[in-house]
C-alpha cells in the first residue's frame, strides 16, 4: 500500500486505494470521494420482529453517521472558506515553501505549471471546500473538495507536487 503524505506537514492525505486522475499538466490529482454510512450494521437473521411483538424502533442505532470516505479515513479537518485575496496569499506562501523541497528537475516543471493549476482552482473558488491534514499544520497543504454538476459525492483535488509517496 502507498500512502501519500503532505511534503510540508507529514500528514497522510491520500492512499493508492483511492484512484486519481491527473489534471492541469499533472499539477492536480482529482479523486472521487463517496458518502458512506458508519455505525449500525443491519443484520437480517430472518426473524420477523413485528410478528414477535417487538417495537418497530427496537434495534435502531442512533449512532449512524454519514461521512465522506476520504475525509474520515485521513482525518481531514475542514477549514473556513477562502476569499480570492486570502487564497492567492496562501498559494503564494505554499509555493514558496514547497519549491525548495522538490527535486531540482521537478522545480522547473512546478514553476512552469503551477500558475495554470492555481487559475483552475480560482475559477472554482466559490464552490470549493477546504481541508487540512490531521495536524492542521499552518504551512501544510490544502485539500480541496467540490461537487461536480449534479453529483451527490464530492470530488477532491490535491496539489500533486506537494505529496510524497510512502510505501507501507
Amino acid at each position: 500500500m502507498i500512502v501519500y503524505q503532505d511534503l510540508l506537514s507529514g500528514d497522510e492525505l491520500l492512499s493508492d486505494s483511492f484512484p486519481y486522475e491527473e489534471i492541469e499538466n499533472g499539477m492536480l490529482w482529482q479523486v472521487e470521494g463517496k458518502w458512506v454510512v458508519q455505525g449500525a450494521v443491519n443484520v437480517d437473521i430472518g426473524a420477523n420482529p413485528s410478528a414477535e411483538g417487538a417495537d418497530e424502533d427496537e434495534g435502531v442505532d442512533d449512532q449512524v453517521v454519514k461521512v465522506v470516505d476520504i475525509v474520515d479515513t485521513f482525518r481531514l479537518q475542514e477549514q473556513p472558506s477562502y476569499d480570492k485575496k486570502l487564497f492567492v496569499a496562501h498559494m503564494k506562501k505554499h509555493i514558496k515553501l514547497l519549491t525548495p523541497k522538490l527535486e531540482p528537475e521537478k522545480q522547473e516543471e512546478f514553476k512552469k505549471n503551477i500558475e495554470g493549476a492555481t487559475k483552475f482552482l480560482l475559477a472554482k473558488l466559490k464552490d470549493l471546500q477546504f481541508f487540512k491534514g490531521e495536524s492542521m499544520h499552518d504551512d501544510g497543504g490544502l485539500v480541496f473538495a467540490y461537487y461536480k454538476d449534479g453529483a451527490t459525492d464530492p470530488t477532491f483535488l490535491y496539489l500533486a507536487p506537494g505529496l510524497k509517496a510512502v510505501k507501507c
